[in-house]
């Protein structure tokens, strides 16, 4: 399999360089998955799939045309070539556009092999404790998998990377009802290298979402305006993160809106705020998008921003010097145990999600919190309905009041709960 993933890929290289353009890179992967399902709180079915992607990037006169294809026939990839030469003469001229250069490196990582008996017994522990304990719940989908992808990216400037990575896979979704009464969708999954490690409903906070879904079933909205504080479960502290990164990386960065490109080495953030990278979690990518290897990183240490992550696009256009990253991250845990935190929060939410929309130029943000529980004199109370939050995403970084020791780990990302002060409750 190896041999042929690599052959691909240097085909399909040299019959574009063959065709006239002056730099390439190809990446041709496989994967292979096989699902348990979980569907109406049964399971419903076992299959195996295999897909092959073949990624064509070719740069002619620093114009650049890519495109991606699953027929890797000789005829098709011809036609591909064909169609990519002719989309690359009326694209845009930009001397920033080229190809990876002189990587070499094999990744290796996870179960290369699949337990189907494994995923079974874990699919069944899901089913037994949704039975024993959230019969309200409804599983509408869901289940276990295994995939395994084994990929080759080659460059005309020496770049030659191989990987074969597997991952376990975990999900549910679902509904809790009563009667005529009904919660809105939730959901949660994660990837893990080890299945059998931990009971199925233990991981990624699974048992803990369909408990709480159950409690979403009666919702209040709120009274009076007021304003609180939030603690962010460790699935909004997700949609803090991905702000943070997106300030970060290219399309800020080049634009020149990044709140942060002039903040290097600066505070950002709470002190008690690190965030680095996890670029060898389940799930996580083997090299960056762009065909870079990956090296561990710090981007925030005690709130200060000790990188900026362009990619080698991104640093050609601004300067910056090239960060290889990928969507692999962690918060360092707290000092305090979660239940101390939630007692300290005289009136607020415990959010489940945050939908910050598109936060403005500055951080300013309005959005909806779903999942979520209103928090009154260190006491969880009612699921929340239509309950919007106001504030500015910087300076929720900057009041970060506590982060708890317990974190979640969903395999591309391992992170806490946060307390945040300040935000407008309507």
């Amino acid at each position: 399999m190896d041999d042929f993933i690599e052959t691909t890929a240097l085909t399909a290289m040299q019959a574009m360089l063959d065709a006239g353009f002056s730099d390439v890179q190809v990446c041709f992967s496989t994967q292979q998955s096989d699902e348990l399902s979980i569907s109406h709180n049964e399971a419903s079915m076992l299959r195996s799939t295999e897909e092959h992607n073949l990624s064509m990037i070719g740069v002619l006169d620093s114009r650049r045309a890519s495109t991606t294809v699953t027929d890797i026939s000789t005829d098709s990839i011809k036609q591909q070539i064909i169609e990519l030469l002719d989309s690359v003469s009326s694209a845009p001229k930009d001397s920033a556009n080229t190809v990876s250069e002189n990587q070499h490196g094999r990744v290796e990582r996870g179960p290369l092999n699949s337990n189907l008996d494994l995923m079974a017994e874990k699919v069944s522990e899901i089913l037994d404790f949704r039975a024993a304990q959230t019969p309200r719940f409804t599983i509408e989908e869901g289940g276990a998998s295994h995939t395994l992808i084994r990929s080759h990216t080659v460059s005309s400037r020496g770049t030659a990377l191989s990987a074969a990575r597997g991952h376990y896979s975990l999900s549910v979704m679902g509904t809790a009802t009563d009667g005529a009464r009904s919660s809105s969708l939730n959901y949660c999954g994660g990837d893990t290298h080890e299945l059998a490690a931990e009971p199925a409903p233990a991981r990624f906070g699974i048992q803990q979402m369909m408990r709480e879904t159950v409690d979403q079933i009666e919702t209040r909205s709120l009274d009076a305006k007021f304003t609180g504080d939030v603690i962010l479960t460790p699935q909004a502290t997700s949609d803090l993160l991905s702000w943070v990164l997106g300030q970060v990386g290219d399309l800020q960065l080049i634009s020149g809106s990044s709140l942060y490109q002039q903040r290097v080495n600066q505070p950002i953030a709470s002190s008690r705020l690190s965030i680095r990278s996890r670029f060898d979690g389940a799930g996580v990518s083997s090299f960056s998008e762009d065909g870079y290897q990956l090296q561990p990183l710090t981007l925030i240490e005690h709130g200060v921003l000790k990188q900026l992550l362009p990619s080698r696009y991104g640093s050609l256009k601004t300067g910056l010097a090239h960060v290889p990253s990928a969507y692999g991250w962690e918060i360092a845990g707290g000092e305090d145990r979660l239940q101390d935190i939630l007692s300290s929060v005289t009136r607020g939410a415990l959010v489940g999600r945050l939908s910050m929309g598109s936060p403005a130029a500055n951080g300013d943000f309005s959005g909806v919190i779903k999942n979520s529980f209103l928090l009154q004199d260190g006491q969880r109370g009612e699921a929340l309905s239509e309950v919007m939050i106001t504030g500015n995403v910087a300076r929720m970084l900057e009041h970060i009041e506590a982060i708890s020791r317990e974190r979640m780990d969903t395999g591309a990302t391992l992170l806490p709960w946060l307390k945040v002060s300040g935000l407008h409750f309507s």
